[in-house]
């Protein structure tokens, strides 16, 4: 995921030229879930997974309520929670972001909707646009019963629907730890916003945001 610097106007027709993140035959808007939480006092966090890190947080940071998003590891053991050994694969990992949210300005069920509709493609089996492995699955590891349940309910719905030309793979599982990844790869998109990775893979899903939830979206 490291590319060298590459001249503006070319990143600017790769970024054109991109595949969307989304999945093709999808229909714009998705569906509101018909199941979602009730609104609580407090902060709540969520975890999803679905390909680069990098990519995953840049959107979720880009979504209203969102109080921080945090790229990291999940799925695997504390001790191979590592960039090194996740990369590789085998370690039951997956890259991950973590997301702090504030459910008074924010619904669990609406950050599935971004998650489905714009921060990756539900419908590619262990692989997410370049990147190939089980550590780029996608999964949604809940924090609690209740997310479990709105989170499998929405695929439900979404499949019931027909909302993807293909079947969507997305599996939901409890959370059973997150682990942060290593400093350089926090904020990588906003600290990086000319790397070639992310203009052509990453900076799309932010555009797409903002096309498909101007309500949610902030600069």
């Amino acid at each position: 995921m490291n590319f060298s610097v590459m001249p503006a106007l070319l990143l600017v027709m790769l970024a054109a030229i991109a595949p969307q993140a989304s999945a093709e035959g999808q229909a714009f808007p998705l569906p509101a879930p018909l199941v979602d939480m009730a609104k609580k006092p407090g902060l709540q966090e969520a975890v999803f997974a679905g390909g680069c890190f990098w990519g995953m947080q840049a959107v979720f940071q880009h979504v209203r309520g969102v109080v921080s998003a945090t790229s990291g590891y999940a799925g695997g053991a504390a001790d191979t929670a590592s960039y090194a050994r996740v990369s590789a694969g085998g370690t039951g990992h997956a890259e991950a972001v973590k997301v702090i949210f504030d459910p008074s300005r924010i619904s669990y069920g609406q950050l599935l909707e971004v998650f489905f509709a714009d921060a990756h493609n539900p419908t590619q089996l262990n692989r997410q646009g370049p990147d190939e492995g089980t550590q780029y699955r996608s999964v949604i590891f809940a924090a609690n019963p209740e997310q479990q349940k709105i989170a499998k309910a929405y695929i439900e719905q979404l499949s019931r629907l027909k909302i993807y030309a293909d079947n969507i793979v997305t599996q939901v599982s409890l959370l059973p730890a997150f682990y942060p990844a290593e400093a350089h790869h926090q904020n990588f998109a906003a600290r990086h916003p000319y790397n070639p990775y992310i203009v052509i893979n990453d900076l799309p899903k932010i555009d797409h945001l903002k096309r498909d939830f101007p309500g949610l979206f902030v600069p």
